[in-house]
């Protein structure tokens, strides 16, 4: 049976190199006597004690009881069994490409890569709160950091021009957390509310402390995305190409 892949229509430029994965793929997961994935193996939270998990360089503590569980609860939620297709894998591909190269130049951990495809899938969709693109920037937020957001022009929804003002975003908060993990937890519950559940709590480690379940999930959904693009077929996905063939198409 076809499975067809649908691209979202994204305002990028032409990146032929990651095109050619891309259509590879594309030319494979039409084929039906090549299956593209396989029965996903069940993480247990035993086992992930036994491994190490990192955002930003910054290593997930994973002997915790409660951290194994959530982790364990995101990769489960991410693995094919729940996702159903491997969509988010072939858009990285193609955009990883334009993302990593920006987030080098601004000192912004590689990792950070990733939180697109937590915030919008790399879809178009806009929140009901109205976060669009792929960062899913608030207007006032992308006006702050150098997007044009009008009537005529919404640049949220250029992939170079909203991965830069992310850029500029991240470092700031980098720069009022002094952690990474913080800087991420704030760029999904802004800078504000999180400062004030730090100064409640008297606590500044992000996994000991008490947040909403979106933001308390939020770091360790980017950690899902991350194991799931790296190693693929231990969350049930089979793709063409290894990690190291996809981002050799850079």
């Amino acid at each position: 049976m076809a499975v067809l892949v649908i691209i979202s229509t994204l305002n990028i430029c032409s990146v032929p190199s990651s095109a050619i994965a891309v259509e590879a793929i594309k030319n494979v997961v039409e084929k039906p006597s090549v299956s593209l994935f396989t029965s996903p193996k069940f993480v247990l939270k035993n086992s992930i004690a036994a491994e190490e998990y990192s955002f930003a360089n910054e290593t997930l503590p994973v002997k915790d009881a409660e951290v194994r569980r959530r982790l364990a609860h995101s990769l489960q939620k991410h693995g094919f069994k729940n996702v159903g297709s491997n969509i988010l894998q072939i858009k990285a591909i193609q955009l990883f490409p334009i993302i990593e190269p920006i987030l080098k130049a601004y000192g912004i951990p590689d990792d950070f890569k990733y939180v697109p495809l937590v915030e919008s899938g790399f879809g178009e969709g806009v929140s009901s709160k109205g976060a669009k693109g792929l960062w899913q920037f608030m207007p006032g937020t992308a006006r702050t950091y150098g997007l044009k957001v009008n009537g005529d022009i919404d640049e949220r929804m250029s992939v170079r021009k909203s991965t830069v003002a992310a850029c500029k975003y991240i470092r700031s908060l980098y720069t009022e957390f002094n952690s990474w993990t913080l800087a991420a937890a704030a760029y999904n519950n802004g800078e504000i509310k999180l400062e004030h559940a730090i100064n409640n709590q008297s606590e500044d480690n992000y996994f000991l402390m008490h947040l909403n379940g979106e933001t308390a999930a939020y770091v360790y959904n980017i950690v899902a995305m991350k194991q799931i693009i790296l190693q693929p077929e231990k969350y049930g996905f089979k793709p063409y190409f290894k990690p190291a063939e996809l981002f050799a198409f850079n």
